[in-house]
């Protein structure tokens, strides 16, 4: 490695010394990654999803193996903010970690009151909002997937949080515009989106002929999504090209997530992969940083949208 090459990155006025992020939900708070590596070491722990109260979660069985990927179906199981806040958060910043704590609520007063919770937490350097959830306001519609229930979310955290903390707001792929519902969220007060969360899935039991999962459907991740991630950074990137994005779909390699930054990606995040390998991280940081240096680029940030470069070029 050579310690001229310059592997920072920011999400709008938070800096990170490395663009590899834990992806939320597949680390809960690092305590488990933190056996394999220090913590610090990486470009920031993205928590999982918390809401107001504890969850139990969804009853068993959780998950299904796929071809190339996984389905989940947990239910955003954990101890609640209050909990979360007194035990998981001093822990990370004592581990020198850099914390993007992940929020999730049923409703959109849920979010605003998440955000009254952490706006005066010390140690953050963002807040990921994961609008990827049912809206029990609606009918069960998801957040991100309605322009306007996504941006009323965005909005309220924003209002609530002032201009303290950037507000990075996490996306679902299962729309038919993405790019219209990421304008909407940054119209609203987002700095930078998550794309992309999982896609819906579901996997039926050929032995019993039911669904596998006991909540029926779920969330598919891992390699079989990564087209569809770049897909929708380079969508979004094009649209947006100042606004940064945490990248996260089926990352494995440096290599995977050297196709991430070329399309518009900020940022990386990595989940499914640590389930196999749980040093996937530094082995995806190692490899990208060697592969940005291979490829003749001084800095990370230099490289983010480099596929881009073609079509301004050629006046596409």
């Amino acid at each position: 490695m050579t310690n001229s090459f310059d592997f920072s990155t920011t999400l709008s006025n938070a800096w990170f010394p490395t663009p590899i992020f834990t992806a939320s939900g597949c680390a809960s708070s690092g305590r488990e990654l933190s056996q394999f590596f220090p913590l610090k070491n990486i470009g920031a722990v993205v928590t999982k999803s918390v809401m107001l109260k504890a969850r139990h979660g969804r009853p068993t069985p959780r998950m299904a193996e796929t071809p190339s990927g996984m389905l989940n179906s947990i239910g955003l199981q954990g101890p609640g903010i209050d909990a979360f806040l007194t035990k998981d958060v001093p822990w990370l910043v004592e581990a020198g970690a850099r914390v993007i704590v992940s929020i999730a609520g049923e409703t959109i007063d849920e979010y605003a009151s998440l955000a009254r919770r952490i706006r005066s937490v010390p140690g953050l350097s963002a807040i990921e909002v994961n609008i990827s959830c049912p809206n029990v306001e609606n009918r069960g519609l998801v957040f991100a997937c309605d322009p306007e229930a996504s941006r009323a979310v965005i909005d309220g955290v924003r209002k609530t949080l002032g201009g303290e903390l950037p507000i990075i707001a996490k996306l679902s792929p299962d729309v038919t515009d993405i790019v219209a519902i990421a304008r909407g969220v940054i119209e609203a007060g987002a700095d930078g989106v998550a794309l992309i969360n999982t896609l819906l899935g579901m996997v039926i039991n050929t032995e019993t002929m039911r669904p596998h999962l006991a909540g029926k459907t779920g969330g598919l991740s891992g390699p079989a999504i990564r087209p569809v991630a770049v897909r929708a950074i380079y969508q979004v990137h094009q649209a947006l090209p100042k606004v940064p994005i945490l990248g996260m779909g089926g990352v494995r390699s440096g290599r995977d997530a050297f196709e991430l930054v070329l399309a518009g990606a900020s940022g990386i995040s990595v989940g499914t992969a640590t389930f196999g390998n749980p040093t996937a991280l530094i082995d995806i940081q190692k490899q990208l940083q060697e592969l940005l240096i291979t490829k003749g680029f001084s800095s990370f940030r230099d490289a983010v949208g480099f596929a881009h470069r073609n079509d301004d070029v050629d006046g596409a």
